[in-house]
């Protein structure tokens, strides 16, 4: 069911990362936002000053009843561990999951007008591309996709008994500024410590969708206000892709450097990495949402804005 985004309480987890906090800073003007964040991961100076937070696990029941009451109109589930090559695969599946059981338990308790999960790509393994949401089997190669198949799984389970509207978006590669860990930011960290070389995980030829989370967020927006589902799956995506290598080309030239470029080797960037990924983005045109930029204009973009914030960090 479309929910109209004005004068809503809506709950935010995991609002202090890339995704969360675009989302506040988006919702923040035109309605009353809460944000659970453990903090681990994400940075609370990038939140709207209008927003509350509450710091702590969102597995937690206690933690997450104090975020989600019984005025909560929307809750926006964004929280995760997201290291596909997480050292230790069964406390990220366990974790993900725990947090989303939580959330979508807590959910179902109080009756909130509706659940968005930011599901991923990564649930769909090595699919052919590009793939359209009603490819399947599920089969993900990582276990942070298949705990997002288990998240999306929980989601549905207990949102569909206490009829609540759910809408499951399934990311491509999101770039934007305050994004660490990435391929954009490990490029720039260093060539900043040697920008003689570059290492480039695997061998460069991993092409993938990459979206800016400019258009991420006005995507996930313009669905909730307009799609009247009971239960929303919708790839976000672009309608291209883009290399590794041209990724470290983009880099370089914004950098102004010329670096060596010194591969690691095998189609894998690392285990579970998926080295081709595109979405079909068919369901996401046709409800009226074009991004409005394609996957190198992203990278180009998100590299300016990460470049700046490298020369002036967050306080």
């Amino acid at each position: 069911m479309r929910m109209h985004l004005t004068d809503r309480e809506i709950v935010i987890t995991g609002g202090c990362g890339l995704v969360g906090a675009a989302l506040a800073e988006a919702l923040a003007p035109q309605n009353t936002i809460r944000v659970i964040d453990d903090l681990s991961k994400g940075d609370k100076t990038v939140l709207p000053a209008d927003c509350t937070l509450i710091e702590g696990d969102v597995a937690d029941p206690t933690v997450c009843a104090a975020g989600i009451t019984e005025t909560t109109d929307l809750v926006i589930h964004a929280a995760a561990l997201t290291a596909t090559n997480h050292p230790d695969p069964r406390a990220l599946f366990t974790a993900n999951t725990n947090m989303t059981y939580t959330v979508a338990a807590r959910a179902a308790a109080v009756g909130v007008g509706g659940i968005v999960f930011t599901s991923s790509s990564t649930v769909y393994g090595e699919a052919p591309r590009p793939t359209p949401e009603s490819h399947t089997p599920l089969a993900p190669i990582s276990v942070y996709g298949a705990a997002k198949v288990a998240d999306e799984a929980i989601i549905s389970a207990l949102a569909s008994p206490a009829e609540i509207p759910v809408w499951i978006f399934r990311f491509a590669n999101v770039v934007g500024p305050h994004q660490r860990g990435t391929v954009i930011p490990d490029f720039i960290e260093k060539l900043r410590a040697d920008p003689n070389r570059l290492e480039i995980l695997g061998d460069g030829t991993q092409t993938k969708s990459y979206l800016h989370v400019d258009d991420c967020i006005a995507a996930m927006l313009h669905q909730i206000e307009t799609i009247d589902e009971p239960l929303w799956v919708c790839n976000l995506g672009t309608a291209d892709a883009t290399d590794v290598t041209s990724i470290a080309e983009i880099v370089c030239e914004q950098m102004g450097v010329d670096p060596a470029f010194s591969y690691t080797g095998g189609q894998r960037g690392w285990q579970g990495d998926v080295p081709q990924m595109q979405l079909a983005i068919d369901r996401l045109l046709d409800s009226g949402f074009t991004p409005r930029d394609d996957s190198t204009a992203a990278i180009e973009r998100a590299t300016t804005q990460l470049l700046a914030e490298f020369d002036q960090p967050l306080v």
